[in-house]
């Protein structure tokens, strides 16, 4: 009888975690259809929710899935426990990158997959309760790109973005690329690590791309490590002079084994780790992509 007791509470624990684990799990929303690419809008939203609340934009790397990417984020857990929307953009393309090549992705409501993104957060901010005034954005290898496109192309849209292994804003450009080609463009000299320029040339880019915007730009977290040869880590140097220049400001810290043993942090402008408008963790001995530090990522949000 005792193990008979025991394999039943063994059962009921399996299947309390079974429906723990469905219960936080996405949903396609199926009348998304703001366009202009065919990207799929996946979305987590906690019951009980307090709105409105703040959005999480969480964007999937090369061959992953925004339902896959919805578990590797490490964010559904937190959704209810801090109250936040979840939203997982889904790629078109054959290999899910997502694209960061073209002149209309690149630029303000210029057509390309990330006014999609951008349409994707009205959506939520008029459907499911979100806060227009706290919209965040992160992703991984494709999607840490993307994200720093979207700050860079819609800084009116999101207040802050934590990038995870990706290349400057407007790196991957090839001219002639289209928003509707698969897969979307891929430029090895960047990938590569050798596309240089001066920090004021790098911002000059990001400021192309939303002509006229004067209003403030997003807070940023920029993760890289050391090893990586997918996206090289000369892009981390490259990021960070673009991102110094857009906000105007020059390197005011540095710890070593931040947030952990290998870490170096690198802090600009006024505050620290969570308030300071840009931060840069160099991961030594880490190749691609750095791991989610999930907690710290919605601490910098204030969430």
């Amino acid at each position: 009888m005792q193990m008979i007791s025991k394999n039943l509470s063994v059962l009921a624990g399996l299947l309390l975690a079974t429906a723990g684990a469905k219960a936080q799990s996405v949903s396609k929303v199926n009348d998304f259809n703001a366009g202009p690419t065919g990207l799929g809008m996946y979305v987590y939203v906690p019951d009980g929710i307090s709105t409105p609340a703040p959005v999480i934009v969480a964007v999937h790397h090369c061959q992953g899935s925004a339902e896959g990417y919805s578990y590797e984020s490490g964010l559904l857990p937190y959704a209810g426990q801090r109250g936040f929307i979840a939203i997982f953009p889904n790629s078109k393309s054959g290999g899910g990158c997502f694209d960061v090549a073209s002149t209309e992705s690149l630029s303000h409501d210029g057509g390309g997959d990330s006014q999609t993104i951008a349409n994707m957060v009205q959506y939520a901010i008029d459907n499911l309760g979100g806060d227009a005034d706290r919209v965040f954005v992160t992703g991984s290898s494709s999607g840490a790109m993307m994200s720093n496109v979207l700050v860079g192309a819609y800084p009116d849209v999101f207040k802050a973005g934590s990038i995870y292994s990706g290349v400057p804003d407007g790196c991957f450009y090839i001219p002639g690329s289209t928003p509707t080609q698969d897969p979307p463009g891929w430029n090895n000299d960047c990938a590569n690590g050798q596309v240089s320029k001066s920090a004021e040339e790098w911002g000059d880019m990001t400021r192309s791309y939303y002509p006229g915007y004067n209003g403030s730009w997003p807070r940023l977290q920029v993760w890289h490590g050391t090893i990586d040869t997918t996206l090289a880590y000369p892009n981390y140097a490259e990021t960070m002079k673009q991102w110094s220049n857009v906000y105007g400001l020059s390197q005011t810290a540095e710890n070593e084994n931040t947030p952990e043993g290998g870490y170096t942090q690198t802090i600009y402008g006024e505050g620290d780790y969570l308030t300071a408008q840009l931060v840069g963790y160099s991961a030594a001995n880490v190749g691609h992509t750095v791991p989610i530090h999930v907690e710290q990522d919605l601490d910098f949000f204030g969430i």
